[in-house]
């Protein structure tokens, strides 16, 4: 566990490095997460590799990662409540941008692929 632990948090500082070099406006770890992506379908590790057990571990108690963002609501309460229309019309403008976002590019994969919508006859190929 330790073993992947040690490279999860490599390619976050491999991301946090290469987003301080280049002056990326994208938060490091994201950068990061996208070098072990690229890094696992390279080199597919196996079933019980140290890397994937630590992967699986983390998802495993995933929940307890939201303890600090509810801690963080909480602590700043006062916050939102003085600003809750700003807070509101970001949230869901940005809600919305994301929803016509995903709808876009599942419109252009299906175009792309070829594949029929669910409301299209499917027809032998």
């Amino acid at each position: 566990m330790i073993l992947g632990l040690t490279w999860l948090v490599a390619f976050q500082l491999l991301g946090e490095v290469t987003v301080r070099l280049l002056d990326l406006p994208v938060p490091g770890p994201v950068v990061g997460m996208l070098y072990l992506l690229v890094f696992l379908r390279l080199r597919r590790p196996a079933a019980g590799a140290p890397v994937l057990r630590a992967g699986d571990g983390l998802l495993r108690h995933l929940q307890l990662f939201f303890v600090p963002a509810g801690v963080g609501v909480v602590a700043y309460l006062g916050v939102l409540g003085d600003d809750w229309l700003p807070i509101t019309v970001a949230m869901l403008g940005s809600w919305l941008v994301a929803l016509a976002v995903v709808g876009w590019t599942a419109v252009g994969l299906e175009r792309l692929l070829g594949e029929p919508r669910d409301d299209q006859p499917r027809t032998a190929r």
